[in-house]
């Protein structure tokens, strides 16, 4: 699946959300995440292939969905151009498994990180807000994901978002410059 995403870094999400719900964004849901990223001593999937490996476990409503996804990075210009892969795991006996193949195959868990994720669609765009662990990443910004490129500069000005706080960084590379 294609991905074109953007981080809105350095603004308040009360005030963020309350702007999607005043042009009519639908409230989706609000989820806990146990995010589970491998890698290999040398960061080969991270460093090598530009991507990422987890284990996103969700619960959303007392039901719990656990995903096994490689995360990579196409290119990342005005937006974030990702493709995923992705696979549905059974239960907490298929993350278990997975995590025995990685191990055998020399990739080992190189983080676990908690997130908050409250999410609200408009149209076609996807916005998550996100409130990590302050041990994984101390301060909340939000996603928009939208489904083409030039969706984008229509939402922000929408939203009164300044370009200045605009990123195509990943995760990974925001919590490097805060180290």
């Amino acid at each position: 699946m294609l991905e074109l995403e953007v981080k809105i870094l350095n603004m308040d999400l009360n005030i963020l959300e309350d702007r999607i719900k005043s042009i009519g964004g639908r409230f989706v849901s609000e989820e806990n995440q146990i995010n589970t990223i491998f890698d290999n001593k040398d960061m080969q999937i991270e460093d090598y292939l530009k991507s990422y490996l987890r284990i996103r476990e969700t619960q959303v409503d007392g039901k719990e969905d656990i995903r096994m996804t490689l995360k990579k990075s196409i290119k990342s210009t005005s937006v974030r151009e990702n493709i995923e892969y992705d696979v549905k795991l059974k239960d907490k006996t298929d993350k278990e498994n997975m995590i025995k193949i990685f191990a055998l195959l020399g990739y080992d868990i190189s983080n676990i990180g908690y997130k908050n994720r409250r999410s609200y669609v408009f149209e076609n765009i996807r916005f998550d807000l996100d409130t990590w662990d302050k041990e994984t990443y101390p301060n909340p910004y939000m996603e928009i994901e939208v489904e083409k490129s030039q969706d984008l500069d229509r939402i922000l000005d929408m939203l009164q978002i300044p370009r200045e706080n605009v990123s195509t960084k990943s995760i990974t590379e925001l919590k490097k410059e805060i180290k």
